[in-house]
Order: C-alpha cells, then sequence, then structure tokens
C-alpha cells in the first residue's frame, strides 16, 4: 500500500487520509465489521482491497456526499491496490467482488462507496465497469493539484453467508 503511495500517487504518505495503511491490525483486524483482501504471489503482496465502514468524510469531501453515505452504514472500499507488473490478470476485479459478496452478508450495511484517483492507468475505465458515478470531483480539486477524484457507488447484492462461504476459492485467488 504504501509503495502505492509513493510509487503510483507520488503523494507518499498523508496521515489523515491514510492512517490505516500503517495501523492494519487496529484497522482492518480488530473491527468485525471492517476487512482487508491481500492476494500473494511467491510469499509478496501483490494486491490489497480493504473494506471500513465509514463514508466519505466532510471535509475534504461535500457535505451533501458525506450525508448520502453515513459512517456505519456505508461500507467503504479501501486501497484496491495491484503492484503495475501483476495488473491485467483480475486481482483488482477479483478482490472487489469477493469485498462485496461478504459485505453483502454482513448486517448493517445499506451501501457500498468508494473513490479513487483516475490519474492512474486503467482506474477509471476499471470502476465504471463495475461500479455507478456519483461525482466527479476532478474539477472541485478536493484533494488538491495531482489527484483526480472521481466517487462511485457499487450496487449491493444481499447474500446469505452460507452462500458466500460455498463459493469462496478459500483464501486463494488465481
Amino acid at each position: 500500500m504504501l509503495d502505492t503511495l509513493y510509487r503510483e500517487f507520488g503523494y507518499g504518505y498523508v496521515p489523515r487520509w491514510h492512517h490505516d495503511v500503517l495501523d492494519i491490525e487496529g484497522t482492518y483486524l480488530d473491527d468485525p465489521r471492517h476487512l482487508l483482501l491481500v492476494a500473494v504471489h511467491d510469499g509478496e503482496v501483490v494486491a490489497t482491497t480493504g473494506v471500513r465502514s465509514a463514508g466519505p468524510a466532510h471535509p475534504p469531501h461535500p457535505r451533501w456526499l458525506a450525508e448520502r453515505y453515513p459512517s456505519g452504514t456505508t461500507a467503504q472500499l479501501v486501497r484496491v491496490y495491484v503492484r503495475p507488473e501483476h495488473r491485467r490478470r483480475g486481482l483488482a476485479r477479483t478482490l472487489a467482488h469477493t469485498a462485496c459478496d461478504i459485505i453483502a452478508t454482513m448486517p448493517g450495511y445499506n451501501s457500498i462507496y468508494l473513490h479513487t484517483n483516475v490519474n492512474v492507468e486503467g482506474v477509471e475505465t476499471f470502476w465504471r465497469s463495475m461500479a455507478e458515478e456519483v461525482f466527479d470531483a476532478r474539477t472541485t480539486g478536493e484533494h488538491g493539484p495531482g489527484v483526480a477524484t472521481v466517487h462511485f457507488e457499487i450496487p449491493m447484492r444481499r447474500r446469505p453467508a452460507d452462500e458466500v462461504a460455498q463459493h469462496s476459492t478459500a483464501g486463494r485467488i488465481p
């Protein structure tokens, strides 16, 4: 995750935005409504996808967006990152779909939300293939220069937990 912040985004670790990256246990493992999925190749993490029960914060995001996606009832997809040499193999799609399937079994979530920097090659096309745009913030500069933020919602399908478990690949991503 830190590699993505430094190499892909170019601005590195920003504590007010990325506190979860340094506190993986406290953020993702200690909260039963949070989740961190990883894909590992030859002992190295090559892709991640996280889920947090938090909507977008105001500021920097617009108030109406924070009100539409309130913390607690919003599952926010975060840290959907794939190392460049492992892209175009379906890892992000598999991890995102798996996260959405798990979210669909968890009580209390009403929506799945994410925002992304569409300056990263392929990101905008990828998210438009599985999510609906809610707000294109590129003209607002809400995250500062060089960050082209677009907000999305993924349609939520309710699935029983046992159905998700039956279709699980036991933690293995092809």
